[in-house]
């Protein structure tokens, strides 16, 4: 009986994705964008293996030696305000295509793929990126644990002594994730910026600006996790975090992409559309394995995660001005206390009555003028 690697499955199951030799709408939306290297690369710079068979992954899922690659995009003149555009979870900067080219007219607008999605490099696990603490976690099984973080200047140092931490800790993976969108903005970016993040990576987004209030003109969120009832992952997202079976389904590109588009709210996802956002699991495993690496974390954690945004958004010494954006036909997250919550925290709200979770993909003209009228106001 002959075996395939996890890496080859997606692309065995959609071998017919490739309809013809002209340029797919993932080669034009290639095209336009430019790869971005920013974050140093951690770990002993092993060669990544599959995590299932233990076998040495192709090169399309290696990252590179010292800096991480960043796929971007940006649009408009580099000497105007910049508007920094993050996609959720799970999601690509293609999501901001739409809101891109309106947004470049009076602006610099920038969208990049997270480390793990797209186009950018996709981690895996103990080879570069841990989506743990910012550094590596020095495993000793039942006893204590040796947490390192590695420094911009490339200093290991120790941190403290902790108990067993587990590769897929929320508050670690909020360290890893938000030292990178340091990285990333800096490399991007000159002077103040505005940031506009959507889903499920609001609250990265949000910790990141609390020590850079100074940095940030204005943070628009689109559809964040705000109150407890959100502190779930819903079904669609969480069965990539099961044991065994999150890792076989985080390779299926119509679950890991499709499914994920379209249970969320009303959008209609249109076959040129689909084969975007089905290219990284279509080209190597790499992009799953990371899927599932993320999923464990925001399943295990999600709840502080969404608590440690909320009382930084209602902190007194909270000085950016913050505009929230809620598609009300979310069907992952319910409105329920969104409201109440802008209402207390006195941060502006505007609603979308057709849009879903991913409010860029059903309404994105739209969000592109709300975001200008917010920048410009």
């Amino acid at each position: 009986m002959a075996f395939l690697l996890v890496e080859e499955l997606a692309i065995v199951f959609f071998c017919i994705g490739k309809y013809s030799d002209e340029p797919s709408p993932a080669d034009e939306w290639f095209e336009q964008g430019k790869i971005v290297k920013a974050h140093p690369v951690g770990g002993t710079g092993d060669k990544a293996k599959d995590p299932i068979f233990g076998l040495a992954m192709g090169g399309g899922s290696q990252t590179s030696s010292d800096l991480f690659r960043w796929f971007c995009v940006d649009s408009g003149s580099a000497d105007n305000h910049p508007i920094v555009l993050i996609h959720g979870f799970p999601s690509q900067a293609y999501s901001y295509r739409k809101v891109l080219p309106i947004l470049s007219k009076k602006y610099h607008a920038i969208a990049f793929d997270w480390l793990g999605f797209g186009f950018s490099d996709k981690p895996q696990p103990r080879y570069g990126f841990d989506y743990t603490l910012d550094g590596t976690c020095i495993q000793n099984p039942g006893r204590k644990s040796l947490i390192f973080v590695l420094t911009k200047k490339l200093n290991l140092v120790t941190l403290k002594m902790d108990s067993v931490c587990s590769n897929y800790c929320m508050p670690c993976m909020v360290a890893e994730y938000t030292t990178s969108l340091e990285s990333i903005i800096d490399e991007t970016t000159k002077g103040k910026a505005t940031l506009v993040v959507q889903g499920y990576f609001s609250p990265v987004v949000v910790k990141y600006a609390s020590s850079r209030q100074e940095k940030i003109t204005d943070l628009i969120l689109l559809n964040p996790p705000l109150t407890a009832k959100h502190a779930n992952l819903p079904s669609t997202l969480s069965i990539f975090s099961n044991f065994l079976l999150g890792e076989i389904f985080s390779q299926d590109p119509l679950r890991a992409s499709d499914k994920a588009l379209t249970s969320c709210g009303p959008y209609v996802i249109k076959e040129d559309v689909a084969m975007v956002y089905r290219r990284p699991y279509l080209t190597s495993g790499s992009a799953g394995f990371a899927l599932n690496a993320i999923s464990r974390a925001m399943k295990k954690e999600l709840k502080p995660y969404i608590e440690e945004m909320r009382r930084i958004l209602m902190d007194e010494n909270w000085q950016v001005n913050t505009t929230i954006i809620w598609g009300e036909r979310d069907r992952w997250l319910s409105y329920n206390g969104v409201e109440e919550f802008c209402i207390e925290s006195k941060h502006r709200l505007i609603r979308l009555p057709m849009a879903g979770h991913h409010v860029q993909e059903d309404s994105g003209e739209e969000v592109a003028q709300l975001i200008a009228q917010v920048v410009g106001r």
